[in-house]
């Protein structure tokens, strides 16, 4: 194996950590921040109940989209005016956003915000494993990491606040004053990275754009539509199957691609994106169903749904300190071991609870799971790019970003439509036992009475949804638990020298 190329110290490397982290939060912020703010801006916007989620779908489809194209990009304008560009992009809309008096203003400048904000969090990434020398990359992927994880996780808190402080359009003012200070940060302080002639895959790009862009429709509107009942999502679901195989059979046979076809060779990436999708199901999916659970079942508002939900965020943060510290210390596929194992036991946990029960261990189960995937995210983070050739970087984190983006989105909806099934089948098996031959039903509801009757459907509508949350807690345990033995997969080996440590491939 080659000797690696001799580090050269950058300069103002904290500084440039601290702008390029900026841009990334708000823009992570910016996936989960409005979701609380819906109702508000449905009422301003003179949107319909069925549309004002285009509000979501829109960014979430452009950023998809455009992800994949950012190490294109950056190799050809450069990494630091792809970095400005985005940033003063994304700011921008966002103020638009914030200005918009109609919905399809809304939507169009939520897809500027997608577009533009599609490579921050990638960037970040390749620049961070660049400015920092290979014994620091565990501690630069916990900083990164924990921007990526935590953004999500206080954005219902912080959008809520803002919406109920101030009204819906300061979830989008918010990011004026992040923004300003990264694109000066960036412009200041960050170096212009190299630039290499790549030609562009206008064929690869457009057949991958339509399996991405169907594939989020599909997940989106399936659930509205009844799935494959529905002949507008059987016609995404035909365009998703086309769009993913074209592309894969272009990337495989043509010379001219802009996902280089090598870099699925390394098999700690490769490796590393099927962790990163599990990931992304296990961090959003949860995030998707907590919300919803402790307001309608446990009657929490909106306020203190988000205090509750907050200790996640600060086991996540204790996390990323913790395992910065003993990365190179300690073998990477052990830590991630760990944190798969806490992981499993707070969703095991999750299936314990019960329908009248106290704040407490929602608590103690989000400070055991935050802690668990920060302690899975860093080193895998890590350890995924170890072995790829820096000129491949910004890339493989395009991909990485994708790919953690997908399981999110396929998580999401996994778990919302197996809620909705197993509630109505749950509420068919609960209100057969309603019977007049029953001796626990009340004599009046035996009689007909429809007041009791009402009462006692509520009851069976609220156990029912409870059991199908607790099954949607069972299966992401048994997710997590099955990709355990994917760690056999990665490779690692100390290299000779002072806490210094590379993954083989």
């Amino acid at each position: 194996m080659n000797a690696p190329a001799a580090f050269k110290p950058v300069p103002f490397r904290g500084l440039i950590t601290v702008s390029i982290m900026l841009a990334t939060i708000m823009q992570v912020l910016d996936t989960t921040i409005a979701n609380v703010a819906l109702p508000s801006m449905q009422g301003s916007l003179g949107a319909a109940q069925d549309t004002i989620t285009w509000v979501l779908t829109s960014y979430i489809v452009a950023a998809a989209i455009a992800t994949p194209i950012t190490g294109w990009v950056a190799d050809r304008i450069g990494i630091k005016r792809l970095f400005l560009i985005s940033v003063a992009g994304f700011t921008l809309a966002s103020m638009l956003c914030g200005l918009s008096q109609s919905l399809m203003q809304m939507v169009g400048f939520r897809i500027l915000q997608g577009i533009f904000g599609a490579a921050l969090v990638p960037l970040s990434q390749s620049v961070l494993l660049s400015i920092n020398p290979k014994e620091k990359h565990g501690q630069a992927m916990a900083m990164w990491g924990a921007g990526i994880m935590v953004g999500p996780i206080i954005g219902p808190t912080l959008g809520g606040w803002l919406t109920d402080s101030f009204n819906w359009r300061w979830v989008f003012f918010i990011n004026l004053p992040v923004g300003i200070l990264a694109f000066a940060g960036i412009f200041a302080f960050m170096r212009e990275g190299p630039i290499r002639d790549r030609r562009f895959d206008f064929f690869g790009f457009a057949f991958l754009s339509l399996g991405i862009g169907a594939l989020q429709m599909l997940l989106d509107r399936g659930e509205q539509l009844d799935w494959f009942s529905s002949p507008e999502v059987l016609i995404e679901a035909a365009l998703t199957a086309i769009g993913f195989w074209v592309f894969t059979i272009h990337m495989a046979t043509s010379k001219l691609t802009f996902i280089d076809p090598h870099i699925f060779k390394d098999r700690n990436f490769v490796t590393g994106l099927v962790f990163i999708f599990i990931i992304g199901i296990i961090l959003l999916a949860t995030m998707a169903l907590l919300p919803p659970m402790l307001q309608n079942l446990y009657g929490y508002p909106v306020i203190t749904t988000g205090i509750i939900l907050a200790p996640r965020g600060v086991g996540t943060m204790a996390a990323m300190l913790l395992v910065g510290r003993l990365m190179g210390k300690v073998d990477p596929r052990l830590l991630i071991l760990v944190g798969l194992s806490a992981t499993s036991w707070s969703l095991y946990d999750m299936t314990t609870w019960a329908p009248q029960m106290g704040s407490v261990p929602f608590m103690i189960t989000g400070v055991v799971q935050g802690f668990g995937l920060g302690f899975v995210f860093v080193p895998l983070s890590t350890i995924a790019f170890a072995t790829l050739p820096p000129h491949w970087r910004t890339d493989a984190a395009s991909l990485f970003s994708l790919v953690r983006n997908l399981g999110s989105s396929i998580g999401v909806s996994l778990v919302a439509t197996l809620l909705a099934q197993n509630t109505q089948v749950n509420h068919q098996v609960l209100a057969g036992h309603v019977t007049p031959f029953n001796p626990a039903i009340p004599a009046d509801a035996a009689m007909g009475n429809l007041e009791t009757l009402a009462q006692i459907n509520n009851v069976i509508t609220r156990e029912a949804a409870f059991i199908a949350y607790i099954d949607d807690f069972k299966l992401m345990m048994f997710v997590t638990l099955t990709t355990i033995p994917l760690l056999l997969l990665l490779r690692y080996r100390p290299q000779k020298g002072p806490a210094q440590h590379v993954a083989l491939d």
